[in-house]
Parts: C-alpha cells; structure tokens; sequence
C-alpha cells in the first residue's frame, strides 16, 4: 500500500459516554488505530472533538453545558487536558502531537491561511500529528466553521490529502433512519453529493453528534471539490483506519475514483475570501471563462457594481447567473474605464497585461450547487 496522507476527524460521539465525559475506551482505540496509521508509514492530521467533553467537569458543570458561555468556558478548560491526553498516550509510541487552534479567521486572511499551510507542512515533515480543533473559547457564530465535519474537509483540501476519514457511532450513511427503521439500507458508496442527497438526508433523522448526518455530506461534499476521497463511518480495533484506506471499511465511501486536486490559491477564493464587488460580462467571456479557461479580458465586461482594489475577490455574473469567482488586477475604478474596449484600445503601446482575472486565480462555481461553505 501507498503511503498516505490522512485526515482524521474524530467526533464527540465517538470519543464520549452516555454522561458526556471522554471514554478511555474509546480514546485508546482510536490511539492504537492511530500508532497503526503511522507504524504503515502514512502521514495522520487529527481534527478531534471532546475539548467541551473534557472539560466541563471540573468546571463543577454536573453534565454538559448548553449556554454559549458554559460551553467556551469547557472548552477552555478541557481543550488543554485533551491535548495533554493525546500526549501522554502517544508519547508511550514515541509520537508527538502539536496543538493548533483555528477560526474562520486563520482561513479568511490569505497570509495567515498560508501560514497555516506552512506551519501543517513543517510538522508533517517532522513527523509530527497535528492535532486541530476549532478556537471555540473565541470563536462567534459568525465566525466559525459551522462544526469539526466542515474543519476536516477544509483542512483536508488544504494539505492535499489523499483520504479523509469521518469517524462517528453509526457506520456509514443510510436511506433512513437505521435507529428507527430495522429496514433502512446503507450506501456503501456515493459517487456525488447533490442537493437531492442532501435534501434526503436532512430529513431521514440520521442525526450524529453535534454535526448529524447532513453535515458530514456537506463537509463529504466540499472535501470532494478539493479533490479529496472521504469515508464516512464508524470501526473498532487497532486496524479500522487501515481497513478503511484499503477500502474494507465499516461505513460509506464517498466521491469517484479520480478527483483533481485544487491548488491553494483557488481554495482561498473560493471558499474563504470576502467578495468586495461584481462584474458582469457578456456572452463571449462568458464562454471564454467556462469552455475555453481562458482569463476574463475587458471587452466582454458589461458593468461594474462595488468598490475593490487590486488583488480583491469579486464574483462574475453572466447571462446564467453566478459564473465564479476571482481575484482582480485592477482597482474598480480603473476597471470601469477599461470595461467593454479590446487590448489594442487599452495598451497604446504599453506591455501592461490586459487581463482583468487570470485564469489562475478564477474559480467556476458549477450551476447545481455552491461551491462556497454553506
């Protein structure tokens, strides 16, 4: 077998007992799945659940607190004895894991979305686990990923990974409730998530955890457009996550056989910057953008709607709607005076480039779904 990279996202109801508390149980399975992983050769990045979980008790909480306050309060307390947890028990292994807390923030500023890239790179060079969980002792509803499940395919297309595992208490996604209906039948594989798949699933009660069952197809879904394979699914024992990428897991496999990779850059855009304007253009560059890859030039823009600056994102509109997104090389307002005129018009014998989004950094948003977090 290959060497791999794997994301891992272990969620609180494969980490918790029926009070909330951390199971060691559980924990220790997934240590020893984990040390298997790693024995083989792969690399392992954990988004891991449990801070909340870990902490609420010694806050004097008799369960598991449900105000916003209680819990940021938890999970400041038990985010540090979760991460001193894995330590000691991947220390006895000779692993060492690193702690990294993210918010939306980290992804939103291109340099610090970089430098997450970097800092990830550098600790898997070194063989090190990082070991990711969301800032949720400052994190606002604002500004979060929505849940672990959309962390892990974010993080995953990040990295470039060539497998992200979602591990929950129900083995893979089914028609049904399997809780509720003996007959419910599972998916072994689903080739691509549409928004029928979603709308099916929203309503079929297989709710999991904080995220449920939806949110795990939606992360499912994005991680898929990053070009990364998931499994979704559940497996007990020091060999489950190597059944899983040998393709012998106990859930769902989802996404084709062949996915294509998104650079970083086209990542950034397409799911983590501020859009700033909107720029409409015709029926040729429209075609240009979505047939042919080529860069948006001014002839084909019609209008100019907001203020931006060079190196801003804006959408592109044509006749169809919603085309994608991309980064300008000019500010609006030179723009607005460019927009409908040919390059001969414009460069006047100058070598100043004409295009007004290079291919490289335009992202297509396909017409059946969005390509941003929902």
């Amino acid at each position: 077998m290959s060497k791999k990279r794997i994301v891992l996202k272990i969620g609180s109801s494969s980490l918790t007992n029926t009070k909330g508390e951390i199971d060691e149980q559980k924990f220790m399975d997934h240590i020893m799945a984990i040390v298997a992983l790693r024995k083989m050769g792969h690399e392992v990045v954990l988004v891991s659940s449990g801070a909340v979980a870990a902490g609420f008790r010694a806050l004097g909480y008799p369960g598991r607190p449900v105000t916003l306050k209680g819990k940021q309060a938890a999970a400041a307390v038990g985010q540090s004895l979760l991460i001193q947890n894995y330590m000691q028990k991947l220390g006895k292994f000779n692993l060492t894991p690193a702690q990294i807390l993210l918010t939306r923030n980290d992804f939103s500023m291109k340099d610090r979305y970089k430098n997450a890239y970097s800092t990830m790179e550098e600790l898997l060079s070194r063989g090190i686990i990082p070991i990711i969980n969301e800032n949720d002792t400052v994190s606002v509803a604002e500004l979060t990923f929505g849940d672990n499940d959309m962390l892990s395919a974010l993080v995953s297309g990040l990295i470039h990974a060539e497998q992200l595992i979602i591990l929950t208490d129900i083995n893979g996604v089914y028609d049904s409730n399997p809780g509720k209906n003996k007959d419910a039948k599972r998916f072994d594989f689903i080739h691509e998530v549409t928004d029928s798949f979603l709308s099916f699933a929203e309503g079929s009660g297989t709710k999991v955890g904080t995220g449920g069952m939806l949110s795990k197809l939606l992360a499912a879904r994005t991680a898929n457009s990053l070009g990364v394979p998931v499994f979704i699914g559940s497996g007990q024992g020091e060999n489950k996550l190597l059944d899983i990428i040998a393709g012998h897991g106990n859930g769902t496999y989802v996404g084709k056989d062949s996915l294509s990779p998104l650079k970083n850059t086209k990542q950034w855009i397409a799911f983590h910057s501020a859009v700033t304007g909107r720029i409409y253009v015709d029926e040729g560059a429209e075609l240009a953008l979505l047939k042919k890859g080529s860069s948006l030039l001014p002839a084909g823009i019609q209008h100019v709607a907001g203020t931006f600056e060079k190196g801003d994102v804006v959408e592109v509109h044509g006749n169809s709607g919603l085309l994608g997104k991309g980064e300008v090389l000019y500010p609006s307002y030179i723009l607005e005076r460019m927009m409908g005129k040919h390059s001969t018009e414009l460069a006047c014998g100058t070598n100043m480039s004409m295009e007004i989004i290079h291919r490289d950094q335009w992202v297509t948003i396909p017409k059946e779904r969005k390509i941003i977090n929902e």
